[in-house]
């Protein structure tokens, strides 16, 4: 069928192109209004683990700036590792509010949701994989430790569901399939690559009868269209090719929701095994925050009721337990990175390991003063890089640093216009 449209009327939100027995539905434009109204080179990574509720800051973040800083109560435990990682504090994304709804901005800078926007843009994750992720089987990995929400989000401001079982990522990653899953899987993709060229000519049609500002926004959809149309060929390739095989046995996922840092540790296993394949190389994972109790001696509150704490003593000295284990596995996972030779290299040289939150203080939901470290990656590290707690310095300039060391050419990423001043690259 072919579609006819009178411009005098407005085009119906389920408008769709067809041709071929296939249909194509289009965004949302204004004419729907009412008329009135692989490299040889040892490859890039990067890493990025987000935390729902936040780290306490004044056990986080050493008293002094610069390389001789005293470790905090929190970095006493990795302090092995200084030399591998950056403390910055003083840092939040501008124009950031929302309190727990500013998850949504971690990776992307936009102030959605706290200052009128309704849309959100490309995360930092997502941008990568869009220009970097075409050499690997899995051009990005989204997880969590509980449920499908992530700060991972597409160009077109859509939240990326998140992966939080380590057993169904192992089998996604190293159970190759069977041929019959491989030809339907690939079938699949051969039916669906084309759709384009089978609605073209209804397309070209629709564009001529749109104004300049409708046009761009339908061509811009179109180009999204090909570009997953190019990635769905790329893993009809990769459909045929066999997983890597790895010395580790199936995980067995834990089943207490609360279990908080045990799941963190298995995820980091799965993570580790995910860049030693190099089956991606750009991976988020989110740690939301559990409810219920997590099963450290001396804890006996919910981890989310602890978070808020409003500065009660008892609370404080049970949170800190909490997120002392949070940042030991943190750095058991780069410890891991470090042992895990690449060539002349070792894995947490060529990754670039992000940890951070929405939250600078959870018990009040502020966004400002972002708990930030920065791990490998090939930067000049071992430094606490102390900005102004009350003029918050641009996260995203972090941003531009991590586009511009993993290759980009980039010199702006959201509210980022510059490199973080005072991280430098060896």
């Amino acid at each position: 069928m072919t579609l006819h449209f009178n411009f005098r009327q407005r085009i119906s939100r389920r408008t769709v192109l067809q041709g071929a027995g296939v249909s194509l539905a289009i965004p949302w434009l204004s004419a729907m209004s009412p008329a009135f109204a692989s490299s040889a080179e040892t490859p890039r990574r990067f890493v990025a683990m987000t935390l729902g509720l936040g780290l306490h800051g004044p056990n986080l973040n050493p008293s002094s700036p610069g390389r001789d800083y005293r470790p905090s109560r929190y970095l006493e435990a990795i302090d092995d590792m200084r030399g591998h990682y950056t403390v910055v504090s003083g840092s939040s994304h501008p124009g950031v509010t929302g309190g727990h709804r500013a998850e949504a901005s971690i990776l992307t800078g936009n102030p959605v949701g706290s200052s009128g926007r309704a849309k959100n843009s490309i995360s930092l994750d997502q941008y990568l994989a869009k220009h970097l992720g075409g050499e690997t089987r899995f051009p990005s990995l989204v997880l969590s430790s509980q449920g499908a929400s992530s700060p991972s989000y597409t160009e077109n401001g859509a939240m990326i569901p998140a992966q939080d079982s380590p057993s169904r990522l192992f089998t996604q990653l190293f159970v190759d399939d069977s041929p019959a899953a491989r030809e339907q899987q690939a079938a699949r993709v051969r039916q669906g690559r084309s759709i384009m060229d089978l609605v073209q000519d209804d397309a070209k049609r629709l564009q001529r009868e749109l104004g300049v500002g409708d046009q761009q926004r339908l061509d811009a959809y179109f180009t999204s269209v090909r570009d997953l149309e190019r990635r769905m060929a790329e893993s009809e390739a990769w459909a045929e090719r066999p997983k890597p095989k790895v010395d580790a046995q199936k995980p067995v996922d834990i089943g207490n929701p609360n279990d908080f840092v045990g799941r963190q540790r298995l995820m980091n296993d799965m993570i580790r095994l995910a860049l030693q394949t190099d089956s991606t190389r750009f991976i988020v994972y989110h740690l939301g925050g559990s409810g219920g109790v997590v099963p450290i001696p001396g804890v006996d509150e919910g981890y989310h009721s602890l978070s808020h704490h409003g500065l009660d003593e008892k609370k404080l000295e049970q949170l800190a337990l909490v997120e002392t284990a949070v940042l030991a596995a943190w750095g058991d996972f780069l410890r891991s990175l470090l042992e895990t030779r690449e060539g002349e290299r070792d894995l947490l040289e060529s990754t670039t390991v992000l940890l951070t939150s929405n939250l600078g203080n959870a018990s009040n939901h502020s966004n400002q003063n972002m708990p930030v470290l920065l791990a490998g990656g090939g930067f000049r590290h071992g430094a606490h890089l102390a900005f102004d707690q009350k003029r918050n310095y641009p996260l995203t300039n972090l941003f531009v640093s991590v586009l511009q060391r993993l290759g980009m050419e980039v010199e702006q990423f959201a509210s980022g216009t510059a490199r973080m001043t005072g991280l430098e690259v060896l």
